[in-house]
């Protein structure tokens, strides 16, 4: 190791206030950023391009710490740089309630966090779509205005868990060269060495799916500084740089074990190892000679920032950039879904849920040219590709389609990093039952306030002879759970438009479109300038003074409405309500919501899901017609009358209440 005094000053300082803050919180991980000190420092002081004093600016390089739980590595590192909000109070405020330095790093809290990390490879997967989102606005844009790298640091954990294989993988194919994985190489875990559970050859791995490696000695700042260079150098592949450091550098007992991961090291510890470093000042008090070289080199880009701007302000293309980044959608979005809503009222098609999406995806990729569309190898069930959306592929980086394969942890995680590097809305597909294999990165989609759009299609039995594992039972209920998700379930192709139009136009939470596989009958028969969708729940059919009040969503809302026929005609006042999001319900004022679920005798909900999330609408005496128990295999009118799912149970539920 060749490391000059001032070298291992700087990255002393990021361990000096790692291991002070940790041990103040008497909570945390200083294993990874006492380890890691010298990569971030080599990193951040000689490499990265980005300036604190303008946080947001479009052309920096992003970093992402996917080993979230090192989080006080960056906290460190931004303190030191300058940034802002990031001050020494905050530091000495790790882990604490309301502070900006949260346990692992949470986008929004502060400048500089590029993404929330913790749940280990989400971070290296939401790099990938950090990284196709920087090549599409490149294509698009020209090099003059977007040119900048996607820099993650990921642990054995990141490597180990499943989704990493989906993002390298992805990765490679792509030739995202303007991506690198830098592993901290350190072979240990929570439970100990690395080789108690795994055994895999990393560097093999990755050169397996296209990527470039590079193998260093991560405590040697001149071979991290080459390492980076090079991989930023890379013109045709992703790089990996597997650097191969001590967990817990400096502790004089527990480095290199697993007692330096997830504890503090105490105050015996704790003093041994700023002795071994040389760490000669009190906690939390960096030298002045120390920060001073830290905040010039938080300065080293502004000169590169003030070209791109001059660049920027003589480009034909600023306006459409400026607003791309500002996330606002074209003037007339508004304006083409009216008309085209309009249209479905005369037409009525009678149309699967899944096509009615594509229809209106037609007029939205159309008006909006930041749409990046996907499916995870399902386009033509989902129905997520129209005209607009060639495929996005190595060799075609202004393609509009993301062809994620059968990824579909990744195509979420992607996603998300596509929504928060801006300049781009993603949208993709599944089937609604595989949402069970993207579920932690739609819950971070509704954690981080993205605006990511997922269409899931074969929303229920609805789907047919596929059979049990193919039938979203419980998920319906189970994604309502998620806070800050907005489900949506349209009941026809003028609520499904309304549903993507809220969708589109939601900038702090992302939606799920719960779409049919079978045609839909046409509900809303008159046209309406309002968007009723966006109530959440509203009245479709029938009297205000009603007997009974029948809630139903998607392929459900005709059955109800053939159900109030029958009612009416037995004489029984009924109307349907149709319940296109709970979530949006509940934001309603309280008279709107007494207004839709009045004082009738009955209630009645019907859903091919289970009865969850019904609870709170039909109150303790209300009947719900649905699912009780996993499917079956058979054609769709089968399943429906297997499970009793039918306008006659709905007549029967009704009638027994009243």
């Amino acid at each position: 190791m060749t490391n000059t005094a001032q070298q291992n000053e700087l990255a002393n300082a990021i361990r000096s206030l790692a291991m002070d803050a940790v041990e103040k919180a008497n909570s945390g991980h200083p294993g990874l950023p006492m380890g890691c000190a010298d990569i971030a420092t080599v990193l951040f002081t000689k490499v990265m391009k980005f300036d604190p004093a303008n946080p947001h600016w479009a052309d920096r390089d992003r970093f992402i710490l996917s080993a979230g739980h090192g989080s006080m590595l960056l906290y460190s590192s931004l303190y030191l740089l300058g940034y802002e909000d990031m001050t020494i109070d905050q530091v000495k405020n790790f882990r604490q309630l309301g502070s900006k330095t949260a346990g692992h790093p949470e986008f929004g809290h502060a400048t500089g966090i590029e993404t929330t990390t913790g749940p280990l490879g989400q971070g290296l997967a939401n790099s990938v779509g950090f990284a196709v989102a920087e090549a599409k606005l490149a294509a698009e844009f020209g090099s003059d205005i977007v040119d900048h790298h996607t820099w993650v640091l990921a642990g054995d954990g990141c490597l180990m868990e499943g989704i990493s294989q989906e993002a390298i993988s992805l990765a490679g194919h792509l030739k995202l060269n303007k991506l690198t994985v830098i592993w901290d190489n350190n072979n240990i875990t929570i439970d100990g060495k690395v080789s108690n559970a795994d055994s895999t050859d990393q560097i093999a791995r990755f050169k397996a799916v296209g990527w470039n490696t590079i193998e260093i000695d991560g405590h040697d700042q001149n071979a991290i500084e080459k390492a980076l260079l090079e991989a930023k150098a890379s013109t045709d592949k992703p790089t990996l740089i597997a650097a191969k450091t001590t967990i817990g550098f400096g502790a004089p007992k527990k480095a290199g074990t697993e007692k330096v991961h997830g504890a503090p090291l105490g105050a015996e510890e704790l003093a041994g190892a700023k002795q071994a470093l040389g760490i000669d000042y009190p906690a939390f008090e960096i030298p002045s000679h120390i920060l001073d070289a830290w905040r010039a080199a938080g300065t080293r880009s502004q000169n590169v920032r003030g070209e791109w701007e001059a660049r920027l302000a003589k480009s034909d293309k600023k306006d459409e950039f400026v607003r791309r980044m500002s996330g606002k959608l074209p003037a007339d979005f508004a304006s083409a879904m009216a008309a085209y809503k309009e249209k479905l009222v005369a037409d009525k098609p009678k149309v699967a849920s899944r096509k009615a999406s594509q229809m209106a995806l037609e007029v939205i990729n159309k008006a909006v040219p930041e749409t990046l569309a996907g499916s995870a190898d399902l386009t033509h069930s989902n129905l997520t590709n129209t005209p607009e959306t060639l495929p996005f592929q190595a060799d075609n980086r202004l393609g509009r389609y993301m062809m994620y394969g059968i990824r579909e942890h990744e195509m979420g995680a992607a996603m998300n990093g596509v929504a928060l590097h801006g300049g781009l809305i993603p949208y993709g597909g599944t089937f609604m039952v595989f949402t069970d294999y993207a579920r932690p990165a739609i819950r971070l989609s509704a954690l981080m306030e993205q605006r990511v759009i997922y269409v899931m299609t074969h929303d229920s039995i609805g789907l047919g002879e596929d059979g049990p594992t193919h039938q979203p039972v419980e998920h319906l209920s189970a994604l309502r759970a998620i806070p800050n998700l907005l489900v949506f379930r349209p009941a026809d192709a003028v609520e499904t438009a309304e549903c993507w139009e809220l969708a589109m136009t939601s900038e702090k939470a992302p939606s799920i479109l719960a779409l049919s596989r079978q045609n839909l009958p046409a509900v809303r028969t008159e046209n309406s300038a309002e968007n009723k969708s966006a109530k959440g729940a509203y009245t479709l059919v029938g009297p205000a003074d009603a007997d009974a009040v029948i809630f139903a969503t998607g392929s459900e809302v005709a059955i109800a409405v053939e159900a109030q026929k029958t009612l009416t005609d037995q004489g029984i006042k009924a109307r349907v309500v149709s319940v296109p999001s709970m979530e949006l319900f509940a934001k309603q004022p309280d008279a709107y919501k007494a207004e839709v679920l009045d004082t009738a005798k009955a209630r009645v909900a019907v859903e091919a899901g289970i009865e969850m999330s019904w609870n709170k609408l039909l109150g303790d005496k209300g009947r719900f017609v649905g699912m009780h128990s996993f499917g079956a295999s058979g054609p769709i009118d089968a399943l429906y009358a297997h499970f009793g799912i039918t306008s006659k149970a709905v007549v029967e539920a009704v009638t027994a209440q009243l």
